[in-house]
């Protein structure tokens, strides 16, 4: 896996946009709230479950009420920074929640192999040039039957041609590096890195939105 999610390979660009990043609404609140429906009936109260990529951490603070623990993790400094505040703020709804800044890799000590019940990839694997790696690293940060959701912006679904604005953008500062997956492609990383029972729940999403949920062998 690169070493940083942030193709880019620095996690600068999340840094200075994590203020704008945490006053943006979201885009499609009904979808939004479906997606974390689905997340939260797939855990259990003893679940313990990461949040890959948690930004500044409205998913894993919806998901505390629906677990024992809940890991987020981001590259960017900033993003748990003020993921951290909102959890104080949040007080005793938000004490089984915890924030790291990191990456994804053997060295994310707070987790060992077979450590969790879900992982949640929400906007992230469409932001890393090595998907595959990560989504065999999730598989195995998973116990058995462990849960994966995930929710990914597919550009290949769109007749947009979004590689020179988006090259443009990342020029100019103003977008960081995206992959250019379609929802097939994006199914075929789930199951090639050994997830099964691959559902794609409609959610009411966009149509460049590949939403899916999948489990780790039992």
């Amino acid at each position: 896996m690169n070493p940083n999610p942030t193709p880019s390979g620095d996690p600068t660009f999340w840094n200075r946009a994590a203020a704008k990043y945490a006053r943006q609404p979201v885009a499609n609140p009904g979808a939004f709230e479906r997606k974390i429906a689905i997340t939260r009936a797939m855990m259990a109260p003893d679940s313990v479950v990461l949040d890959v990529g948690c930004g500044t951490g409205s998913l894993a603070l919806r998901l505390a009420s629906a677990g024992a623990l809940v890991h987020g993790l981001d590259v960017s400094s900033e993003m748990i920074r003020i993921a951290r505040g909102k959890a104080e703020a949040a007080g005793d709804a938000a004490r089984n929640v915890t924030f790291h800044v990191g990456v994804l890799d053997d060295g994310f000590d707070a987790l060992s192999s077979g450590s969790l019940d879900g992982v949640c990839a929400y906007s992230i694997l469409h932001l890393l040039q090595d998907p595959s790696d990560a989504l065999a690293r999730m598989h195995r940060l998973l116990a058995p039957g462990g849960f994966l959701v995930a929710s990914t912006v597919c550009l290949r679904e769109s007749w947009v041609p979004y590689a020179p604005l988006i090259a443009m953008m990342r020029w100019l500062g103003k977008a960081p590096w995206v992959g250019q997956l379609s929802k097939e492609q994006l199914r075929e990383l789930v199951t090639g890195a050994g997830f099964v029972d691959v559902t794609e729940p409609d959610v009411g999403a966009d149509g460049m939105i590949g939403f899916l949920v999948a489990r780790k062998p039992a």
